[in-house]
């Protein structure tokens, strides 16, 4: 058989261990695999009349090639946010754009297949969040054979308890918030840490959690900037060292108010967001007269090495991935439910954004996590 396999989306560490662990558990049973570059990009950039377009976008994969590459975090076969389903004529590459009459975006769905076809894929193993596994799920329903593998920082993919990248993540995030408590302490301010998540609070209320911050404001409860100040002020004069932290989503948003974001929407329909930290910070600076130190994690907490949680997981999901495009199975997300490694139907992705649970771990008038109970909940408490 010939496995195919690509990341897409946004980067996470143990995204090079699981394409070693598809390509030497593949390899062990005599079968090939290829990497395709750029995420789904790779498969819209080919030109089947143009061996150079092949050669650039598709790379054949031996266990040599990928002997070391699990020591390092990112992805060598890159990545990229690019919907084939969904093509805006600044992305569309000029052998398709051919009788383009109009300014909206184009279905290349059909040209994804035939390049498929063509590279002679008998199962494609995607790994991504819900926007490249929703582009997966659409190649199945046109019946190719697609066995996905999740991965998002935000882990806020439906299906499953655990998506590669999240563990790593909080730790690096914990790490840093950490090491900005001598600066907070030092100067004596008030620290605002900005970290990634979208739609999904999870990030900053876990992170808020394991490292004994005294505020955390999330994507799904809208928050009020003067009672956010009254509180963080009070957290202030009772530490002895005469500061305050507090983490906030950068998906986060004033009561009344909406997300703070770029203009221009990704494939998806995304916007980027980001910034809503240091609009905070000042409104915080401007309410209290206290000096305010505003940090925006951004891409440290998706950089470098894997965790040996996430390397664990991205083995493993990679392992049984391979094991079921090989065994014929297909149209199945790879996942962990209740502690244990399972594989459920791809159409789960589609029910929806995950989000925290406000209810049983977040004081919504106190702006902090607050853990009631965590029996029955998944390791990460989501």
């Amino acid at each position: 058989m010939r496995l195919g396999i690509l990341t897409g989306g946004g980067d996470v560490p143990g995204l090079n261990a699981a394409i070693k662990a598809v390509v030497t558990r593949a390899a062990s049973e005599g079968h090939e695999v290829v990497g395709i570059r750029r995420g789904w990009g790779g498969l819209l950039n080919t030109d089947l009349d143009d061996e150079a377009t092949i050669a650039a976008n598709v790379v054949r994969l031996d266990p040599g090639m990928v002997r070391t590459i699990d020591r390092t975090g990112g992805t060598f076969l890159h990545t990229s946010r690019t919907n084939p389903a969904r093509v805006r004529p600044a992305d569309e590459p000029s052998f398709l754009a051919a009788g383009r009459t109009d300014d909206g975006p184009r279905d290349h769905t059909q040209h994804a297949i035939r390049v498929i076809e063509h590279l002679g894929i008998d199962g494609l193993v995607p790994i991504g969040g819900d926007d490249t596994l929703s582009f997966a799920l659409r190649l199945h329903e046109h019946g190719v054979p697609v066995v996905a593998i999740p991965k998002t920082m935000d882990n806020d993919v439906h299906g499953t308890d655990y998506c590669i990248g999240f563990s790593t993540a909080i730790t690096r995030t914990v790490n840093f918030i950490h090491q900005l408590r001598t600066s907070a302490g030092s100067h004596e301010r008030i620290a605002v840490v900005e970290v990634f998540g979208r739609y999904s609070g999870e990030t900053s209320l876990v992170s808020a959690y394991l490292a004994g911050v005294d505020r955390a404001v999330i994507s799904e409860v809208p928050f009020e900037v003067d009672r956010l100040a009254a509180k963080l002020m009070g957290d202030k004069r009772g530490n002895p060292s005469n500061y305050a932290m507090m983490t906030i989503s950068e998906g986060a948003t004033f009561v009344g108010g909406e997300m703070v974001s770029g203009q221009k929407e990704d494939a998806y329909g995304h916007k980027k967001l980001g910034g809503i930290g240091q609009v905070t910070g000042e409104l915080l600076h401007r309410a209290t007269g206290e000096g305010v130190i505003s940090q925006q994690l951004g891409y440290l907490m998706r950089s470098g090495s894997p965790d040996s949680l996430d390397l664990m997981v991205a083995t493993n999901y990679a392992v049984m991935a391979a094991d079921l495009v090989i065994q014929g199975i297909s149209g199945r997300l790879v996942a962990l439910s209740s502690g244990n490694y399972v594989n459920v139907p791809l159409g789960v992705i589609g029910q929806g954004q995950k989000r925290a649970d406000v209810e049983a771990l977040y004081d919504a008038e106190e702006y902090r996590p607050t853990i009631r109970h965590v029996d029955g909940k998944p390791m990460f408490l989501y």
